[in-house]
């Protein structure tokens, strides 16, 4: 039985905390922090755990009943924290992004090797989506040829932002799926990065920054491959797409499932409006995955510290191409004997 320490308690963190504790096997939650002092008991409560409440992080990774951090704070806390637990030993599931800075990356990915095996997964849970699991495959037999370029989609739901919300967040923490997984389906690097500003949705007018959106993003492949990425925060509803043309022939990530209405002379289905309801069976089988590997003494198979980095560096040459207006390069350093051992 794996016992898991979950650090940050927002709502992502008690949605893994119900993930675990009432469906996945093999995993158990023991330990709770955050920062707002009796969240973790009051979720102890709530889910009738035999799990302790800690006051510090420090506190929890340093717990002998703590196999698994699930690192779950803030963003500027991911390589904090990560860096403390894989200190202590422990293996760590690291919400994304790895962390704010390719620096912070880097330090982790050190952390790491000290300990001499695979001890970090960062939660990208596309690679778990069946549909995008497809794709993988028409692509890997050649079904399709050679990809040539990519067309994706993602947007968010009208007014689903904070009002604080920043252009770069569109980024880090919407469009970095997109760089994730693209990166997993045709393995291999990026070499140049180009942001352009659309016209403005009028509803930026309701932001209290001068929020850009939406926005369309270049990303080029070392060997030419163009992926093409509308971003639009403000858009109907939470729609994802992915069309793949090959030399021979395209693929397109499926739409999600939807009942046919029929009223009023008129036939439509529902267009989703949270990402949870679309991706919240790939983290089932993620975190069953994560479960498995462990009790059995297999190695960790999921995004990796590498995969991390240079999701970090591609937004760093995106935000920066933001400001230029630019095409701008993706500087990776050499990769790594350690990460190159990894299935």
């Amino acid at each position: 039985m794996i016992r898991v320490g979950i650090v940050g308690l927002g709502k992502i963190g008690e949605d893994h905390l119900n993930r675990i504790q009432n469906r996945i096997s093999g995993m158990e939650v023991t330990g709770l922090y955050d920062i707002l002092e009796n969240r973790g008991k009051d979720l102890i409560e709530q889910y009738n755990l035999n799990a302790k409440s800690f006051s510090s992080y420090q506190d929890l990774v340093n717990d002998e009943n703590i196999d698994l951090v699930v690192v779950t704070a803030i963003n500027q806390l991911h390589a904090e924290v990560a860096i403390a637990a894989l200190n202590a030993g422990k293996y760590v599931f690291v919400e994304k992004p790895l962390a704010m800075t390719a620096e912070e990356c880097l330090a982790v990915m050190k952390a790491e090797e000290k300990t001499g095996k695979r001890m970090l997964q960062v939660g990208f849970m596309r690679r778990y989506d069946p549909g995008y699991k497809k794709l993988k495959e028409y692509i890997d037999s050649g079904e399709i040829g050679q990809p040539l370029m990519l067309h994706c989609r993602h947007y968010n739901t009208y007014l689903s932002q904070p009002k604080n919300y920043v252009s770069s967040q569109a980024i880090v923490e919407t469009f970095i799926h997109e760089i994730e997984i693209v990166h997993w389906l045709l393995g291999e690097e990026y070499k140049t990065a180009k942001v352009y500003f659309p016209k403005k949705a009028e509803v930026t007018s309701q932001y209290d920054t001068p929020l850009q959106d939406p926005q369309l993003i270049v990303l080029e492949t070392e060997s030419g491959v163009n992926i093409v990425t509308e971003v639009f925060v403000n858009a109907y509803g939470y729609d994802i797409s992915c069309d793949i043309v090959g030399e021979k022939g395209m693929v397109q990530l499926p739409d999600v499932p939807s009942v046919i209405l029929s009223k009023g002379a008129k036939r439509s289905t529902d267009i989703l409006t949270d990402w949870k309801e679309r991706f919240i069976a790939a983290y089932d089988v993620e975190f069953q995955d994560i479960a498995d590997r462990l009790n059995s003494g297999r190695e960790l198979s999921g995004p990796s510290s590498w995969d991390g980095y240079i999701s970090a560096v591609t937004s760093d040459a995106c935000i920066k191409s933001q400001e230029t207006g630019q095409t701008e390069d993706v500087k990776l350093i050499e990769k790594p004997e350690f990460y190159k051992n990894f299935k």
